[in-house]
């Protein structure tokens, strides 16, 4: 583990290495008093002579070493955090190249508190390590092997008296060890659950309000909760016994030697001055060992925590090469494409052709593989097998930005930044004018709702975009895309929130972006897309047939089950009171 602690360090591990030399010398000189008071006490016993001035110079000096102590220990702190927490940096911005290589499906499916989670919690937990564990731990460990040397040159038996307590400490501190982390994964289980749920908990409030859903929403959030605190009363309730018995034990090391030592003094079996020696030594051992042993604890958390972090990066990144968009033109292919939510496939060989300039529809009941397909193409993930091509060229053979350059993906949830709407669209083009980007506005049907605002464009859209309705979120998603005016442009449920008296509007605006340009449609509305160039009907993941909505009609059951569902919702009202008892 520190090895892969001191691997992140970079360029800062010389720091780290200063800073365990820096604070070996303060634990050192915080060591040396107690040899001084040795030879204070000797001469009160009746061994040895000391004068005034003696006295007087190895106060002094003891007084030193406490002050030298004081700085050098703060010294080494200082070099032992400034590595750490340039280490972090470092490695958040490691993890961060990371995820941006990552599908983004496979981000989107850990959930935000996951994520969260691993950047704030996990990455902190490594500074206890490189602050702390590493350059105190040695030190605090070579002080304490360097005395215990030093016993056995004075008396190896009082020595060995001295060390009786560290077996003891030891073995409850391996007990400890054992007993938690066998509930380590459990507990860090039921953490990352609880932080997805309080985020979904918090993002669904106003759903939970107005279906009156408190109490189920509650009963889950709350579940999870108690089951946290559970996990994690169950492994201290293991950890703490062995707690208190190391952390009384360990400091201890009189606690043989001073009767046994004195024994061995009285039978004539050791000197009365190796017995004030070897406890002075002691009590140069005691506080600093625990204090290296206090980290022992933590230990298998940051342990877990590293290799929660090394799975998280060791996520097979997106395949993508470096070169730019080199296809012929912006038809698309989909090649018998095949892929797998981890070990359930979803789509069952899809073979389409989109010729440059059409139209193309994916229509088909829930889960029949239509999102999934249109993610595949803007590369959210690697097909599990097939090839997606544009113009020839598969979307794997060129850089995501390339591809970015050459897709405008609309989809039915649409994420807003809490900056101004304005930058909010500009993200389409980031070079565009305020000019461009209020024309864009106007093409999305924006103009009306942005009248209401105080500041219209230059409004702040909150987080997420809360301070808009669902449906002036898509218009301004919707503006991004006639901004950056790719030719490809991949519509997912675009008029998913629009009321019935907007729809025309938003339908107006989808007209804007989608001139002469190449068209993937997903629509639920089959009345939407009756004039698309091509109707692909999709089932269970395979693609059942594909062609006009009249040739449809006429010859796929599948298609005329959709329509009917369709021409039923399209003619439902809600009868009134005296229309239903007729």
């Amino acid at each position: 583990m520190f090895k892969k602690a001191l691997e992140y360090t970079g360029e800062y591990r010389r720091t780290t290495y200063k800073a365990m030399i820096v604070l070996f010398l303060a634990v050192a000189v915080n060591a040396l008093p107690y040899l001084f008071l040795y030879q204070l006490i000797c001469p009160a016993l009746g061994y040895g002579e000391i004068d005034n001035v003696g006295i007087i110079w190895r106060a002094a000096v003891i007084a030193v070493c406490v002050i030298l102590y004081s700085v050098l220990y703060v010294k080494g702190l200082v070099f032992s955090h400034i590595s750490a927490f340039n280490t972090l940096k470092n490695l958040r911005a490691s993890l961060q190249g990371k995820l941006e290589k990552m599908p983004l499906g496979v981000i989107q499916e850990k959930g935000t508190g996951t994520i969260k989670k691993m950047f704030v919690e996990d990455i902190e937990a490594l500074e206890l390590v490189l602050a702390h564990a590493m350059p105190e731990g040695f030190a605090n460990i070579a002080i304490p092997v360097i005395m215990i040397v030093g016993m056995f040159v004075v008396d190896w038996k009082l020595a060995l008296l001295a060390l009786l307590a560290l077996p003891l400490g030891m073995l409850a501190m391996k007990m400890m060890y054992a007993s938690g982390t066998g509930k380590m994964g459990k507990y860090y289980a039921s953490a990352q659950k609880m932080n997805n749920t309080i985020v979904e908990y918090i993002n669904g409030m106003e759903v939970v309000k107005v279906f009156n859903r408190d109490g189920e929403s509650y009963q889950r959030y709350e579940t999870d909760i108690k089951s946290y605190r559970d996990f994690t009363l169950a492994w201290y309730k293991v950890c703490w016994p062995w707690m208190a018995v190391y952390n009384s034990v360990l400091p201890c090391i009189a606690l043989f030697l001073l009767p046994f030592g004195a024994f061995f003094v009285m039978q004539g079996w050791s000197a009365l001055p190796d017995l004030v020696l070897t406890l002075c030594m002691s009590f140069a051992i005691g506080t600093p060992l625990l204090r290296a042993l206090s980290f022992v604890p933590t230990l298998p958390v940051v342990s877990y925590k590293i290799g929660q972090l090394e799975a998280l990066m060791a996520n097979e990144p997106l395949k993508q090469t470096d070169a730019p968009f080199s296809g012929k033109d912006h038809s698309i292919s989909f090649e018998n494409v095949r892929f797998a939510y981890e070990a359930t496939e979803v789509l069952h060989g899809v073979s389409l052709d989109v010729k440059e300039g059409q139209l193309v529809a994916l229509v088909g009941e829930s889960g029949s593989g239509k999102s999934t397909l249109a993610k595949l193409l803007v590369h959210f993930y690697d097909v599990t097998d097939g090839s997606i091509k544009i113009g020839g060229q598969d979307i794997r053979d060129m850089s995501i930005e390339a591809l970015n350059n050459e897709i405008s993906y609309v989809s039915q949830e649409q994420f807003l930044f809490n900056m101004s709407l304005l930058e909010n669209i500009r993200l389409g083009k980031p070079d565009a004018s305020d000019d461009e980007v209020m024309a864009a506005a106007e093409k999305a049907q924006c103009g009306e709702f942005l009248a209401r605002l105080e500041k219209g464009l230059h409004t702040m859209a909150g987080d997420g975009g809360k301070m808009l309705s669902g449906g002036e979120r898509q218009r301004i998603s919707l503006a991004r895309a006639i901004l950056k005016n790719a030719p490809i442009v991949v519509l997912d449920e675009a008029t998913a929130f629009m009321d019935p008296e907007n729809e025309d509007k938003m339908n107006r605006a989808i007209a804007e972006i989608i001139a002469d340009k190449t068209v993937i449609v997903i629509a639920h509305r089959l009345h939407s897309i009756v004039g698309a160039d091509k109707i692909c009907v999709m089932k269970n993941g395979e693609l059942v047939t594909a062609d006009t909505h009249e040739n449809l009609l006429k010859s796929c059951a599948e298609y005329q089950q959709l329509w009917q569902a369709a021409e039923g919702s399209a003619n439902w009202n809600v009868a009134s009171s005296k229309e239903a008892k007729v």
